[in-house]
């Protein structure tokens, strides 16, 4: 099948690698803008593009969708059938209506739930036992169209938004396979979104960072693995601003302040507003890489008593 890829991050990069092994015919990439990144601000090519060069692919950046420029583009390709895998850009009607087969989008949710930009964060950050990927026509609005096919995977306890990325971008390319297979095959069956069901993923900033300790132990621990890579959980310390990057639930200890350090000699326990503790395992100090709790604690003098706000 003659095929235009629209994607941009790693976890679009499992799908291409899928199409391109099942020797479908990939006329061109469409990703975002080269950027500047590190602390030198390298331009540096988006991970779809890498491997789309390193295949031969022609890529196509550009910055605007609404200029007529990419219409002209994708007419002069004729693709069969546009994918779309975390793209960042809203396709116009006049690209959803260009190819045969229609534009087909992988999305980290079983939708209707969280429909958005971040559902992988907030699967984790609700505390949800399951999540998955949905393929879906594509129309005008955000993650509305109709669903194809959709495949769940299990969050575990240990799990961050880190490690789920890794499983859902695997488990969106399987998806993306048996999508199209299926299409192939005339056997996709299109299925309309309930949208009294819908639920809504924003995009994470750094502004949800900071820890309230005075939520439960449980609802903590999920900010915390839910905002790992990025943004990270904070927490202040007299002056200091420290990023938490995993913990544990564990006993309760009645009795204490929110934010109260009860154990800070071989590990570091906070309590939190109901009475459980959070155990923090790995945190990253101010100018400092991440370490171990204990690593940090021999170099700083954290006080059973003293209080994280």
């Amino acid at each position: 099948m003659k095929i235009v890829f629209m994607g941009t991050p790693q976890f679009a990069v499992p799908c291409l690698q899928r199409l391109l092994e099942e020797g479908h015919d990939l006329l061109g990439v469409f990703t975002q803008p080269d950027k500047p990144k590190g602390r030198g601000y390298t331009l540096t090519p988006p991970p779809v593009k890498v491997v789309a060069q390193q295949n031969g692919i022609a890529v196509y950046q550009p910055k605007t969708l609404k200029d007529g420029k990419a219409v002209k583009i994708l007419k002069e390709l004729n693709p069969e059938l546009i994918i779309v895998v975390a793209y960042g850009k809203i396709l116009p009607k006049e690209i959803l209506l260009l190819p045969k087969y229609g534009c087909i989008n992988i999305h980290a949710s079983i939708l209707p739930k969280y429909r958005g930009a971040a559902p992988i964060q907030w699967a984790v950050i609700n505390g949800d036992k399951e999540t998955g990927v949905t393929s879906m026509y594509m129309d005008e609005d955000l993650d509305t169209g109709d669903m194809l096919i959709f495949d769940t995977v299990e969050i575990e306890n240990d799990d961050s938004s880190g490690t789920m990325h890794d499983k859902l971008s695997m488990l969106g390319a399987q998806v993306l396979s048996k999508t199209i297979k299926k299409l192939e095959e005339g056997t996709l069956i299109r299925v309309k979104q309930n949208n009294g069901e819908a639920t809504y993923a924003p995009i994470l900033d750094k502004s949800m960072s900071p820890i309230d300790w005075n939520e439960s132990a449980k609802k903590i621990y999920n900010k915390i693995r839910g905002l790992s890579p990025w943004p990270v959980a904070t927490a202040k310390y007299g002056e200091m601003t420290i990023k938490i990057h995993k913990s544990a639930v564990t006993s309760q200890v009645p009795g204490k302040d929110p934010g109260e350090i009860v154990s800070s000699k071989d590990k570091l326990t906070v309590v939190c507003g109901d009475g459980e503790c959070i155990e923090i395992l790995q945190l990253q100090a101010p100018g400092s890489k991440a370490m171990l709790a204990q690593d940090f604690l021999r170099g700083h003098d954290m006080p059973v008593g003293t209080k994280f706000f």
